[in-house]
């Protein structure tokens, strides 16, 4: 078979899979299956673990057209395998969308329909009238054979190349009952089904795990060597471990799906082809039945679009925000006489339009007795909702260097305890031991160094910081990342509602008369404007509405229209129920602002009201839309002819919007005065509309012939606060070495002017703003570079540039003396865009030094994490959940600092909506992650002592004993492991940050150091132990207590006499001598690892693991230097002179003197200053004085690194690479007014040239 082209399913996208066909082969069965029974069941182990041996072991390659079972493999970084059957179902035509064809095709799905001459005719009928339709389910989606591409492919709804018009005119009547059941064949029932597995497939699912395969392995080991208190002592710590891990695993499926079914299955009416309709269960939805919203409100159970009324929503559970927002229906552009074009229908572009699944329907609002009807485009895991459960059922692996590190020095483990095999085999056969003694000797010593207790020991850090963090309000529902939190040192942070206050208050306006800008004005509401133009804009020009009797809506439009006192009214249901659509909101002067008279009578208030009766009626509403950045009304004042539009949006959009004679020349200096200040502005603007414009005329007209040729009115300036913690926390961040970036939807100067109070950018630094532009006529993409500080100086007469304007770099001898002024970088949204398309090669540079990322998008957000991440930097991302959550997601470390349920997608949710929690997680983070590196060191000691001890042991044929095993393992071990992960987080952060993986040249000097220390002692004690003048062979006669006596004893015994209960001869000199110093190391090693500042507090200030520590070093010394016949025979110890445990005492003492010594002050302050320095990671350092100390510590440093002949290494990371590059490029930063042009891609590479023009 020819070799078949790389197929892939879900093509560029996120879940984008490469994908192979197979299909069963017999005689590969067959031999797996003898495999299976030759090897005891553990080759189906390894295939249950390995998808791609699976398959490839059981079936042959094949076509997709003809397969049996489908091989995925993931294309992101962490290719990983999955494999799905695939199955077939009978269905009367080929595609959901299109009407079923009843006739008999020959060919379906690739396959052709054969029809057998001898089959009943039923079956001959049958096969007629059904094809076979091919599908297989991955991860709650099914992928159908489409044959036109020859691969599989999801069946998406209409929200796939479906025009608007077509929604109209073809979809809008709804389904037949046949049509509706012809397409929940293919998708199926409407529900975002969390299964919870039962206990005892999750149980299956545990156990299986390579960990407690291993460990069963042991106990079986250890029971046949008659270690049976030992073995126990595991299968209780495992049945533990496993239970423990099964509630946790089931509480949050059962909480996941508590939240998910919550309102899920309603019952909802549904208009069928004939126009009647049918009440029927949310399950049974399909896109394209037409679904009546209830008047009184509903949960969304499906994504639907919006056919007729409107319909007031609570989108908190998709975008964080509770402000409702007012959704209409979606126009029809047929209707339009002037029409510009059909479009195709997407949920993002239209989303004013589009009722999202999860999101609750507050209330209706319908017209002419029409009822509120909505299209339903998706259902299931295919809907907005769906897809962020799908998010949390099935996550992207945690790719962190610690867990790598960890499988990689397991298999060090594993190559040590293949050393042990063989050399244990090796010395047992030259001393004639038996056959069976040997198997299990040489297979205990792989158990011995292989910790069981290790995936345990490893994640009681981890549940110590989950519980400190839940102490101070931070929520976290994926503890692994905890641990990376530890190594954040970069953090995105929102503006509005993160780093400033939510609210927003109106600092003033500014009007515009004669093209020219009057004086700012404190109040809105006073009487010489209450009929102006420009009031009349703020009274009208929003999105308000009543519920309940309670005004809501965006809260800078509520702060606006307060502060010109004027009264809302809403036509009433019935009032909507008798008339058309044209019934307006209505908006009104309170009568507190007309001037009113003390005296007047009952008759002149009749008179008054009557001739102040000034009244706006809202004829026609265009939705703000964060792409076009403004919104529109026609309104009509009673008693006026002709219409009036009015416009507000951001600055520079309106301006370019309206009359250039109408915009102030000063406008863009007014403008940058007021951002600077990080006030946020908002500009008005006017038109009167022909008077030939009709009500009905002004339902149907386009929106851009109302935006255009508008009259510039004027400025809202309103007040966006700091939060008062925000300025202290980004000051602990920078001294904590961890860079800060804004992320924001709004306007770039008063992100930069935020930026600039909050400490995030300095007084002297400078802002280097990047405008980058698309190509056009002809032209090729552009980026104009201007400096922030000299934006009005640029447009000024003056083209001189100052110099000092330019950061300057001092290149020194060595990068880590290099000084500079350092710059930043600012953006908004659409440049962002234009780079990642035109600038691939630049995306890195910017990024290095971006600060400012203004009117992004969601998307862009996300965008942004993943360019930072690919510059190797570890990201977190603190918003306030509204429109942050693909951003929160995709970040190492996701804050969200709101607690509604869009904070299920990011892996940490505050209580308190404040930044402080960012440092908070970071401490507790890099508490848990050296926590992880403490643990994991010492269990690799332990594992590592006990080896020697034991490979020592078995070279004269020893072992420890039962009791001595289980001491060790659970007195020793357990105690210190659960009580070292204590320590709490230090107090404060640090420049400095713990390393990333366990394979760095700090850890492994640190273990390696120590290995050879245990090594150097317990070899000491072994062979001093037998130069003893009364040291023999010991026997049960043997009394070396009495040296007189041991002489005696030691000539009439000489023989290799052994105990007859003794037959793995346990009770020995040298046994009891190792036990001793190896118990004690295991003490020493827990101390000497047990670090504290700069990460986490002191190990003394843990009091449960110095009582630990105590209890055990009193334990130990009382039966070393006080031994009793009980504890002796128990540990089937040895009597020893008293002479020669205290020279044991003295091995130990030296033993922890120098382990000290070693790690504290040789490891610690020497070479990991002079080898290990990367507390810079290879960063410039800012312009600072260094203090004399400094000075001095950093010449000795050098000194010390040329005597080990040391050579300053390439930074691994890639931004610390580039940091360096970039020091020494003369072209980088650009300067001020130049320009930075990209070129056509030439045909070889596909990379642009950039060239720069000044």
């Amino acid at each position: 078979m020819e070799k078949e082209e790389k197929k892939f399913v879900n093509k560029a996208e996120e879940e984008e899979m490469e994908i192979h066909g197979y299909e069963l082969c017999q005689w590969k069965l067959v031999l797996v299956t003898v495999g299976v029974i030759c090897s005891g069941g553990f080759l189906l182990l390894l295939l249950y673990w390995m998808p791609q041996w699976r398959v490839k072991a059981t079936c042959r390659k094949t076509t997709l057209k003809d397969c049996e079972v489908v091989l995925l493999r993931t294309t992101d970084e962490f290719k990983k395998w999955f494999c799905a059957k695939v199955r077939v179902m009978p269905s009367s035509g080929a595609s959901p969308l299109q009407n079923p064809d009843p006739v008999g095709h020959k060919v379906s799905n690739g396959h052709t329909v054969h029809f057998c001459e001898s089959a009943a005719e039923g079956n001959k009928n049958y096969l007629r009238k059904y094809l076979p339709i091919r599908y297989f389910t991955h991860h709650s989606t099914k992928y159908f054979w489409n044959d036109s591409a020859q691969s599989f492919d999801v069946v998406r709804g209409l929200d796939d190349s479906t025009f608007c018009s077509s929604i109209h005119n073809e979809h809008s009547r709804g389904l037949t009952k046949e049509m509706h059941d012809y397409r929940k064949m293919f998708f199926g029932i409407n529900e975002i089904a969390v299964k919870v597995p039962s206990i005892f497939k999750l149980l299956i699912k545990e156990v299986l795990n390579p960990f407690y395969i291993f460990q069963l392995f042991s106990v079986i080991l250890w029971i046949t060597d008659k270690y049976y208190y030992y073995a126990l002592a595991i299968v209780i710590m495992s049945v533990i471990s496993i239970v423990s891990s099964l509630y946790t695993v089931r509480k949050q499926y059962v909480m996941l799906r508590d939240m998910v079914a919550a309102h899920s299955i309603v019952r909802v009416s549904v208009c069928r082809g004939n126009q009647e309709i049918e009440e029927i269960l949310s399950t049974d939805l399909v896109p394209g039945d037409i679904m009546l919203i209830p008047s009184n409100g509903t949960i969304m159970p499906c994504d639907a679009v919006l056919l007729s009324g409107t319909c007031i929503v609570n989108e908190s559970m998709l975008t964080g925000e509770s402000v409702p927002v007012t959704k209409i229906n979606l126009p029809n552009p047929s209707e339009y006489p002037k029409a510009t074009g059909d479009e195709i229908y997407s949920l993002e572009v239209h989303k004013r339009h589009t009722l999202f699944c999860g999101t609750n329907v507050i209330q209706t609002r319908f017209y002419t007795g029409e009822l509120v009807k909505a299209l339903v485009v998706r259902t299931g895991f295919n809907t907005a909702k769906g897809q962020l459960v799908r998010s949390i059922l099935y996550p992207k692996p945690t790719d962190f260097k610690l867990y790598r590190d960890a499988y990689w020095f397991l298999l060090f483990l594993v190559v040590v305890a293949g050393i042990g095999f063989i050399y244990t085999i090796v010395n047992s056969i030259l001393n004639e031991v038996p056959a069976h003694t040997i198997i299990i000797e040489s297979l205990d010593i792989i158990t011995i160094t292989v910790p069981p207790a290790l995936p345990a020991a490893m994640t009681a850090g981890i549940v110590y910081a989950q519980r400190r963090l839940k102490k101070i309000g931070i929520f976290c529902i994926s503890p692994q990342r905890i641990n990376i939190c530890g190594q954040l040192n970069l953090v995105c942070f929102d503006k509005t509602g993160t780093l400033t206050e939510d609210g927003l208050d109106l600092w003033g306006i500014q009007r515009v008369e004669n093209a020219r800008f009057l004086s700012p004005e404190e109040r809105a509401c006073s009487e010489s404007l209450l009929k102006s133009e420009f009031i009349a804009c703020m009274a009208t020009c929003h999105s308000l509405t009543k519920i309940e009797g309670v005004l809501s809506g965006d809260p800078l439009d509520l702060k606006m229209f307060e502060a010109i006192g004027w009264i809302l009214e809403e036509a009433t249901e019935e009032e909507t129920a008798l008339h058309n659509r044209i019934m307006p909101t209505v908006v009104r002067p309170s009568k507190q602002l007309f001037p009113e008279s003390k005296q007047a009578t009952d008759q002149e208030m009749e008179l008054f009201e009557l001739s102040t009766g000034y009244e706006i009626g809202i004829v026609r509403q265009f939705p703000f839309s964060s792409v076009l950045q403004r919104m529109c009304v026609i309104a009509r004042i009673l008693g006026e002819k002709r219409m009036d539009a009015y416009m507000k949006g951001a600055p520079e959009v309106i301006a370019s919007l309206c009359k250039q004679e109408t915009v102030p020349v000063d406008f863009e200096s007014v403008l940058e005065e007021y951002t600077k200040q990080g006030f946020r502005v908002i500009a008005l603007a006017h038109r009167k509309l022909e008077s030939k414009l009709t009500w009905h005329k002004v339902q149907t007209i386009n929106r851009d012939a109302i935006e255009s040729n508008m009259d510039f009115m004027g400025l809202i300036i309103m007040q966006n606060k700091l939060k008062q913690e925000t300025p202290a926390v980004l000051e602990d961040l920078h001294k904590a070495n961890i860079r800060t970036v804004m992320v924001t939807g709004d306007n770039m100067l008063t992100a930069i002017s935020v930026a600039r109070d909050c400490g995030m950018i300095l007084p002297q630094d400078k802002v280097i703003i990047a405008e980058a532009l698309p190509p056009k006529d002809g032209q090729a993409a552009r980026i104009n570079w201007h400096y922030a500080d000299t934006l009005a100086r640029c447009t000024s007469s003056s083209p001189a540039i100052n110099s000092e304007d330019i950061p300057v770099k001092l290149v020194h001898e060595s990068l880590e003396d290099l000084q500079m002024t350092k710059y930043h970088f600012a953006m908004n949204g659409k440049s962002f865009a234009v780079i990642l398309e035109h600038f691939q090669d630049l995306v890195p540079k910017l990024v290095l030094h971006g600060t400012v990322f203004a009117r992004m998008a969601p998307d862009q957000k996300t965008q942004l994490v993943e360019a930072l991440q690919n510059v190797d930097y570890y990201v977190g991302m603190c918003g306030d959940g509204a429109n942050d959550c693909g951003a929160l997601k995709r970040a190492h470390g996701g804050i969200s600092l709101s607690e509604l349920e869009a904070s299920v997608a990011s892996p940490f949710t505050s209580r308190t909506p404040s930044i402080s929690c960012v440092p908070k997680l970071i401490r507790e983070g890099r508490a848990a992650l050296i926590t992880s590196f403490c643990v994991f060191k010492f269990m690799a000691l332990y594992s590592i002592i006990q080896y020697i001890s034991v490979t020592l042991l078995y070279s004269i044929l020893s072992n420890f004993g039962d009791h001595q095993f289980l001491f060790i393992d659970l007195a020793i071990i357990l105690v210190v492991v659960f009580t070292m992960s204590l320590n709490r987080a230090w107090k404060e952060l640090v420049a400095r940050r713990p390393p990333s993986g366990l394979i760095s040249g700090p850890l492994l000097c640190s273990v390696l150091s120590q290995i050879m220390i245990c090594l150097v002692f317990q070899i000491l004690g072994f062979l001093w132990v037998r130069q003893q003048p009364w040291f023999e062979r010991w026997t049960p006669e043997s009394d070396a207590c009495n040296i007189l006596d041991a002489t005696n004893i030691s000539s009439a015994h000489n023989g290799s006499e052994t105990l007859d209960d003794d037959e793995h001869n346990i009770r020995n000199y040298e046994n009891t001598t190792l036990f001793f110093i190896s118990s004690f190391q295991y003490l020493i090693v827990a101390i000497v690892f047990s670090k504290g500042k700069p990460f986490r507090q002191p190990c003394y200030k843990n009091l449960l693991f110095v009582i630990s520590l105590v209890v055990l070093y009193i334990f130990l010394f009382f039966i070393m230097l006080h031994p009793t016949e009980l504890i002796d025979t128990s540990f089937e110890l040895v009597c020893v002179p008293y002479e020669w445990r205290l020279r044991i005492l003295i091995i130990v003492i030296v033993n922890a003197i120098v382990s000290v010594l070693m790690e504290n002050v040789l490891l610690d302050m020497i070479l990991w200053k002079v080898v290990f320095n990367r507390d810079k990671q290879g960063e410039y350092r800012l312009t600072m004085p260094q203090p004399p100390q400094e000075a001095v510590d950093r010449r000795g440093v050098c000194f010390l690194s040329s005597l080990f002949g040391y050579r300053e290494k390439t930074p691994k990371a890639k931004y610390m690479h580039l940091a360096q590059e970039l020091l020494v490029d003369p072209e980088w930063p650009p300067k001020p007014r130049t320009t930075t042009e990209a070129k056509v891609p030439s045909q070889e590479n596909g990379s642009y040239q950039i060239i720069t023009l000044t």
